[in-house]
């Protein structure tokens, strides 16, 4: 190795590059680093050069291209010393190749953060590294972190690294990346605080092996403790102990060993490199060889340590848990015994807070001893249930085997029944609307409900053959098929951009009301501003869209505003929606919901956004009487948020269906088979023959 301590492979100054930085994960790893320590100077991604990954309150991190255009696009005294890897795969061995070609004079090491690669791509890229001097963690290495120097590289630490990691004494060199954060949450119980951890990662090749790392833990003068979290699978862990032995290591360690009760049923952990490979890289081998180090049975939580003199003995070599929760004790012992002074006062204790309980009632179910009192909720689960317990979500039903199973409908033999409504009574009412919302729902509608949605189903009948569930309708038909066929053509061209955009507008004004106090949608005085919720949403609505178009972007528009036939007017309109404004205006009743849509219509032309008065289509008046009709039994808890999007889509497509059922019969009578197939001569050739 090039490193001769840990601070050689993390330390204050050091400047890190990131490839594939526009990546997902890599994008939102890289902002949180920054917040922590602004160590990224910059990063490359195919095709995205001159971009920016932007941060709030700090400079940008720029963008470029390749490594190529990285270097030569920064100073000097910016070009990166250690690089972040998380290009796919495939790419991996080209992504280093490059680095090591054009980067090698500055680079000192390397962490691979991607996972299953193979043992040839990772050997060569040992090889190529190990030329050029290069340190090379991974590969599937979520990173390190150097507490004591603010300094990480990865995502070690999570989103919020000062939460978890404290200053102190105990260096953490772990498999699995997340454990890391774990084992140094749970060691401020004990006082004790970090100072390296490190993912080592767990693919099938680990370019850097635990007996590397323990080399430069023992020459770290900031590390009293090593801590090991070790998975099946390699022989490392045997050769770390056999320099452990052969040298007289002096720290102690305390290894904690998973896999022991997954191997009992032959499944191995889900790192590529946790695969068996021999007796002696089993779970219960590799405890059996620490025990063996360290000469004391495992740590038991229960046991009265008394210092004797072999106890000091032991535990200056260290200790084996078998439970992670025994960690802060086991370091505890380690510490008093052989008089080590702890970092800070101990936080508080790793004890069981149950915050969440009796759930539906269930507790009362319990025997007294078991009954759990309710303790404190922490952050930031505390904070996330205020905002949850603020906006309008559905009831998470509680899930049950439904194979012979419905709420929805039932027959005992003589009696069909809907959510327990008799179909027979439902059938002496006569209406087939306030039946399907009843099945639908679970709640039978009112008769004013029950005209606005037979409204809304003729509407969606048909908006002329052009459309594309009528195409498919007539395409079905002109193959021969029957109407079933046709009217299931039909259904399956309904999308979320035609016929479907409903969905999207309940979740939309859900979004937009779900916080300003609305109890019926239907009352004409609201005890909040409507005009101003419209303003604020095109204020909204305008900064991001002007963003989106400066970065050449793609960007989500309004749903359910606008529509490709009724848009060529100064103002406006569907005259299919009209007919459900006109018969809430003749029944003097208001949608808060389609008022909105109209208001912020007329707001964005005065606005300068839109250059007429957009149409408020027909999906998105669907979606303001569903949302008008269940928005009381949302706020109850009575219904979820999918089910009032999926019936907002279900009413545009029993309409749409029936609709696929005329544009059958009618192609059936009249049209002629084959007649909606494309000519040859008018087809468009895009690609050049190649034989």
């Amino acid at each position: 190795m090039r490193a001769e301590k840990f601070g050689d492979l993390l330390k204050k100054g050091d400047r890190v590059a990131v490839s594939n930085i526009t990546g997902r994960e890599a994008s939102v790893v890289s902002v949180a680093s920054q917040k922590y320590c602004a160590n990224i100077v910059g990063g490359w991604a195919l095709g995205k050069g001159g971009q920016c990954i932007e941060i709030a309150g700090q400079k940008p991190i720029p963008v470029f291209s390749n490594v190529v255009e990285l270097i030569d696009g920064l100073p000097r005294k910016k070009h990166p010393n250690k690089i972040l890897v998380y290009s796919p795969p495939s790419a991996v061995y080209g992504e280093v190749k490059e680095i090591v070609e054009y980067a090698r004079s500055t680079i000192e090491t390397l962490f691979i953060v991607t996972e299953r690669v193979s043992v040839e791509v990772a050997s060569k890229v040992f090889q190529l590294c190990s030329r050029a001097g290069i340190d090379v963690l991974g590969c599937n290495s979520l990173g390190m972190i150097n507490v004591h120097d603010s300094a990480r590289v990865g995502a070690v630490g999570g989103d919020s690294p000062s939460e978890s990691f404290r200053k102190g004494s105990a260096a953490i060199i772990s498999n699995s990346g997340n454990m890391v954060n774990t084992m140094a949450s749970y060691l401020q119980s004990a006082g004790l605080g970090i100072s390296y951890g490190i993912s080592t990662g767990k693919d099938a090749l680990i370019l850097t092996p635990l007996k590397s790392l323990l080399e430069l833990a023992r020459d770290d003068e900031r590390t009293n403790l090593v801590i090991l979290y070790v998975e099946p699978g390699g022989l490392y862990e045997k050769e770390a102990l056999e320099l452990l032995t052969n040298t007289d290591y002096p720290k102690p360690v305390i290894a904690y060993v998973t896999g022991e009760i997954l191997q009992k049923y032959d499944i191995s952990l889900g790192h590529a490199g946790a695969v068996v490979e021999g007796g002696e890289t089993t779970a219960t081998a590799k405890m059996r060889l620490f025990d063996d180090y360290f000469g004391i049975p495992p740590f038991e939580p229960n046991t009265k340590y008394k210092k004797n003199s072999e106890l000091p003995v032991a535990l200056k070599r260290g200790i084996r848990i078998s439970s992670i929760h025994h960690l802060p004790d086991a370091a505890a012992l380690v510490y008093s015994i052989l008089g080590l002074e702890k970092d800070f006062r101990p936080l508080k204790p790793l004890s069981l807070n149950p915050w969440f309980l009796d759930y539906k009632g269930l507790g009362k179910h319990l025997p007294s001893n078991l009954v759990l009192h309710q303790g404190d909720t922490p952050s930031p689960y505390k904070e996330q249930l205020k905002i949850l317990n603020k906006e309008v979500l559905g009831l998470s039903p509680s899930r049950r085997n439904m194979r012979k199973a419905s709420y929805a409908s039932s027959n005992d033999g003589s009696t069909t029944r809907l959510y327990g409504h008799s179909i027979e009574k439902q059938m002496q009412k006569g209406s087939f609307v306030s039946s399907v919302l009843l099945g639908w729902a679970g709640e039978v509608p009112n008769d004013f409900e029950v005209e606005l949605i037979e409204r809304c189903l003729i509407a969606s009948l048909s908006n002329g053959p052009g459309t594309i569930s009528a195409q498919a309708s007539k395409l079905s038909t002109s193959a021969g098929n029957l109407p079933n066929t046709a009217m299931i053509a039909s259904l399956a061209c309904i999308g979320d951009v035609h016929g479907g955009n409903g969905r999207r507008a309940v979740d939309y004004l859900i979004d937009i009301f779900k916080e300003v106090g609305l109890d019926d949608p239907y009352s004409s005085t609201q005890k909040f501003d409507l005009k101003k919720i419209v303003d604020d949403e095109v204020v909204r609505f305008s900064k991001y869209r002007k963003a989106a178009k400066e970065a050449d972007a793609d960007y989500r528009r309004i749903p359910c505003l606008g529509h490709p036939v009724f848009r060529n007017d100064p103002v406006n309109y569907d005259p299919r929606e009209r007919i459900i404004s006109e018969f809430l205006k003749k029944k003097k009743i208001k949608n808060v919901f389609l008022d909105y849509y109209h208001m912020l219509a007329r707001a964005l032309k005065e606005a300068g956004i839109a250059k007429n008065v957009w149409a408020v289509n027909l999906d998105g008046a669907i979606a303001s009487v569903v949302l008008g009709i269940y928005w009381e039994s949302l706020k109850r808890k009575g219904t979820t948020v999918q089910r009032v999007r999926d019936i907002a889509f279900m009413v545009f497509a029993l309409g749409r269906a029936a609709g696929a059922g005329g544009e059958f019969l009618d192609h059936q009578d009249f049209g002629s088979p084959m007649d909606m197939r494309t000519p040859v001569n008018e087809c468009i050739n895009l690609s050049r023959a190649k034989d």
